[in-house]
C-alpha cells in the first residue's frame, strides 16, 4: 500500500526525480517548494507536511532547508530523508540529533559511498583508512548543486576539508593530482576532494582517515559549469585498508541526480516499514543494512566486489 510522502523542492532536478521515483513504487507525492513555505516559516512547513508518512528534502541549499526541516518532520513525528551533499549541513544536522528516524545525505554523494565502506567493511570492527574515488564521464552541476556548493565554501572561507586523525581540518593549499587505478583503467583524479563522506563515514565507523578523489574531467565541469545535456556515467570505488589488508567494492551506473532518487525513496520505504535500526540521525549505514540495500537497487547501480 502506497504512502503520502512530502518532497520539498519537488520542482528541482533531483526532486523531479524523487516525485517520478515515489509515483512508480505506488506512492503519493506531496510536493511543496519555497512558494508554498520558506524554510523561516514553521506553520507553513507544519501545513506542507499535514497527511504526510515521510518527508524527503530535496531543496538546497541545506545549510537553510535541512534543519527547520527536520524541526518540521519532528512536531508532525514522520521520519525525514535529505538528499544534501553539504558537509557543513550535515555536519549540523548530526550535531543536532533527532527524536525520529532521520537520514541525511541519503543520495548519490554521500549516502552510497557510506553504504558501499559499510558493505565493503563487513565483519571488520574498525579500519585504518577509507578511500572513496569518484570515476565521473563528466559533470554538469545543476543551478541548486552550485548554489549549495558556494554556500558549503563560504561558510569554510574558501578552505579544503580534511579528515586525519579522527577529525575535519582545513587547508588552503592546493589538492594533490593522483592517478587512480580504477577496475576499468585508470583515470588521473584530483586528492583531498572531500564530499559528505567526511561526515557521513566517520559518524559510524571506526575509521580515522577518509579520503575522497573525484576524477579531473568531473571536477574541470564543476568550475566550468554548463546546461545539462547529456547524463554522466560514474564508477564509485571504494577502498578500506586495516594494517596490510584491503577490502574494495564498487559502483557503477548512470546520472548521479537520477540515482540519488531511489536511494532517498528506498531509504523511506524502509523506515516506513520498520526496516532500520536506530532512531535519531544516522547515515545510511548505520541505519540500514548496507549490503541488502545496495542489491535492493541493483537495477540503477551495479556494485561488486574488486581484487
Amino acid at each position: 500500500m502506497g504512502h503520502k510522502i512530502a518532497v520539498y523542492g519537488a520542482s528541482g532536478t533531483t526532486g523531479r526525480f524523487v516525485v517520478a521515483e515515489l509515483e512508480k513504487r505506488g506512492h503519493e507525492p506531496l510536493p511543496f517548494g519555497r512558494a508554498q513555505a520558506t524554510a523561516d516559516d514553521p506553520a507553513a512547513l507544519d501545513r506542507a507536511l499535514a497527511g504526510a508518512s515521510a518527508v524527503i528534502n530535496a531543496a538546497g541549499p541545506f545549510a537553510v532547508t535541512a534543519l527547520p526541516l527536520l524541526a518540521a518532520a519532528e512536531r508532525a513525528g514522520v521520519p525525514y530523508v535529505d538528499v544534501a551533499a553539504e558537509i557543513e549541513a550535515n555536519a549540523d544536522t548530526f550535531a543536532r540529533g533527532a527524536s525520529i528516524p532521520a537520514v541525511p545525505a541519503m543520495a548519490f554523494f554521500g549516502g552510497l559511498a557510506d553504504l558501499l565502506v559499510t558493505a565493503a567493511m563487513g565483519t571488520w570492527t574498525s579500519a585504518d583508512a577509507a578511500h572513496v574515488a569518484y570515476g565521473l564521464s563528466g559533470w554538469q552541476p545543476t543551478a541548486g548543486t552550485l548554489a549549495a556548493g558556494q554556500v558549503s565554501r563560504d561558510r569554510r572561507a574558501g578552505q579544503r576539508v580534511r579528515y586525519r586523525d579522527g577529525a575535519m581540518s582545513y587547508h588552503d593549499d592546493a589538492p594533490p593530482t593522483l592517478t587512480w587505478e580504477f577496475p576499468d583503467g585508470p583515470r588521473q583524479v584530483i586528492g583531498e576532494f572531500s564530499m559528505a563522506d567526511v561526515v557521513t563515514i566517520p559518524s559510524h565507523l571506526a575509521i580515522p582517515s577518509v579520503t575522497d578523489y573525484m576524477s579531473v574531467d568531473a571536477a574541470e565541469g564543476l568550475h566550468s559549469a554548463s546546461e545539462r545535456t547529456e547524463p554522466e556515467t560514474f564508477v564509485v570505488d571504494v577502498r578500506v585498508r586495516s594494517g596490510s589488508e584491503e577490502r574494495r567494492l564498487t559502483a557503477s551506473g548512470r546520472d548521479i541526480y537520477a540515482v540519488s532518487a531511489p536511494l532517498a525513496v528506498e531509504a523511506v520505504e524502509r523506515l516506513l516499514s520498520g526496516r532500520f535500526n536506530a532512531t535519531g540521525v544516522a547515515s545510511a549505514g548505520a541505519m540500514f543494512d548496507a549490503p541488502d540495500f545496495l542489491a535492493s537497487l541493483s537495477d540503477v547501480i551495479q556494485a561488486k566486489r574488486s581484487s
